[in-house]
């Protein structure tokens, strides 16, 4: 808009919308172009491990929690902390309070969510003591054993 000679408000902040595996991979340089980061759970489950959820023949294998998915989210949130970008969290996985302690151990603190997911939520935030639960998260995003997931979660939430 500047190179045509557009007036526009500079100082909107624009962002970016992580919901592919290449958008992670690449969230460092992102992260350097823009204002902030959100990510888009669903999308970037269903991009990473190829599966459509509207399928009832694959929809089964739609995991929030696969070792992939888990690195891709680590992955940007790193970026924008290196950058000193603020990065949120959209989609299921934001709304969802088994999953709150764990986004909140991977250093998230931005969520957009459902309303009816609000409350839940909130209610896990607040009983949340972030450096007490941060290793326990990573324990779990490291983790490459998926029969391992459950009771590693569950320790998280206990």
């Amino acid at each position: 808009m500047r190179a045509d000679g557009l007036k526009f408000d500079d100082g909107i902040e624009i962002g970016g919308m992580i919901e592919v595996p290449a958008a992670a991979l690449s969230a460092a340089f992102f992260a350097e172009q823009l204002d902030f980061l959100s990510i888009g759970t669903n999308d970037l489950i269903q991009y990473t491990l190829a599966i459509d959820r509207a399928d009832d023949s694959v929809a089964h294998l739609y995991d929030p929690l696969h070792p992939a998915v888990l690195y891709l989210i680590q992955q940007t949130i790193r970026a924008g902390e290196k950058a000193g970008k603020s990065v949120a969290v959209c989609g299921e996985m934001a709304g969802d309070p088994a999953l709150t302690r764990l986004l909140l151990g991977m250093g998230l603190r931005a969520f957009s969510m459902q309303p009816a997911s609000l409350l839940q939520v909130k209610q896990q935030i607040l009983r949340t003591h972030v450096e007490e639960i941060a290793p326990a998260a990573q324990r779990l995003v490291k983790n490459t054993d998926p029969d391992k997931t459950p009771m590693l979660l569950g320790r998280l939430n206990a």
